[in-house]
Formats: structure tokens, C-alpha cells, sequence
């Protein structure tokens, strides 16, 4: 098991996976870690689908329907080949889990950012999960994360919201280490009153 420092520095999005089968087991694993995440006032707005085998397919063919959406000419030959490698998207990996949010709003005290901000906490614990175990992850978005026909794919409500896709498969290749930013260029410690000053 990988330690958790070792685990944040190491992880890297890596969708170059390969089509050898994540177990059930190992997957749960992954969403277990993703229930861990803080929510103010325990509202646990994440929710899990997670996509294998054939079920990939109809995220493929929202995925085109929504691509088609903009063209303006679908079926010729260029815009045929790109719908085409939309549809074959979800196979890229052998598991997908979608992630969306189900925010606990109107409310008094709950704030929909929190909730959205709940939701990306699972993710990173997910992604860090998976790394541990082993399998390699890649967070997808883009525009038709958010298309009203994905919201309508996963049977949300009006207020909820797809977040991304978490491609995950047994990596193809280890990645070379990453680089960040100092703490220090991205650091202003404020210790007294004057130092909102230099801010």
C-alpha cells in the first residue's frame, strides 16, 4: 500500500491503460474512498455510476448526440469519422465511474458550492485510492459533462450535475514525476495585520 504523502506526489492522470479487467472488489475500494470525503453537514451529494462492459455504450452515443448537436452538417465523411471516434470514447478504459452531484438545496444552511466542492473532494480521494491500488486514473470533463442529455442519461434532477468521468484501468506504462510549484511561490503567511497589506 502506498503511503499517503508518497500517493499525492506520485499520482499522475494517466489514461494510457490497458483492457485487462478492474475487479468489482478493487472498484468499491475506489468508491468507498470516495464516501470518505467531507461534506458540510454530512449531505454526501456525490453519486456513483460506474460504467463496464456494454454499459459504456450509451455514454458513447450521448457523447455523439451531443457532438451532432453542433455540426452543421453531420453526415458528411469528416464529421461521420469524428462521431465515430466519440462513440468508441468510453472503451478507452475498462471502467468508467461517472461522478455527479446531487446538491441538498434549498436549504438553509446548506451552500450548492459546498456541495459541488464535497464532490470534487470524493474525486481526489478516488483518484489517490485507485493510485494505491495500483490502477491508473484519468478525470474527464468538458463541455458535454455538462449537456442536459448527461444529466438526463443518469436520471438527475433539475439541480444536479454531472462532474466527470474517472477512466481507470491497469496502466499501460508508469509516468515520469511531476512538477509543481514551490509552496513558497503560491504561500503568503499572514501573521499580523500588516501582511494583508502586501497581499
Amino acid at each position: 500500500m502506498v503511503e499517503v504523502f508518497e500517493a499525492i506526489q506520485t499520482r499522475r492522470s494517466n489514461g494510457l491503460v490497458t483492457e485487462q479487467d478492474v475487479s468489482n472488489e478493487v472498484i468499491e475500494k475506489v468508491l468507498r474512498a470516495g464516501t470518505w470525503a467531507p461534506s458540510h453537514f454530512r449531505t454526501e451529494p456525490w453519486r456513483f455510476f460506474v460504467l463496464m462492459g456494454e454499459g459504456r455504450t450509451r455514454l458513447g452515443k450521448v457523447l455523439a448526440e451531443i457532438a451532432e448537436l453542433e455540426m452543421d452538417d453531420p453526415k458528411s465523411d469528416s464529421n461521420q469519422k469524428k462521431l465515430q471516434k466519440i462513440l468508441d470514447k468510453p472503451f478507452r478504459a475498462p471502467v468508467i465511474v461517472a461522478v455527479a452531484v446531487e446538491p441538498n438545496v434549498p436549504s438553509d444552511r446548506v451552500i450548492i458550492q459546498e456541495e459541488y466542492g464535497a464532490v470534487y473532494a470524493a474525486i481526489q480521494n478516488m483518484l489517490l485510492a485507485a493510485h494505491a491500488l495500483g490502477v491508473a486514473g484519468y478525470w474527464r470533463t468538458g463541455k458535454p459533462t455538462y449537456h442536459p442529455l448527461m444529466k438526463k442519461l443518469f436520471g438527475l434532477s433539475e439541480k444536479g450535475e454531472v462532474l466527470g468521468f474517472l477512466y481507470f484501468g491497469y496502466p499501460k506504462r508508469h509516468l515520469p514525476g511531476g512538477k509543481r510549484k514551490t509552496v513558497q511561490e503560491v504561500t503568503k503567511w499572514i501573521t499580523s495585520d500588516d501582511d494583508y497589506d502586501a497581499v
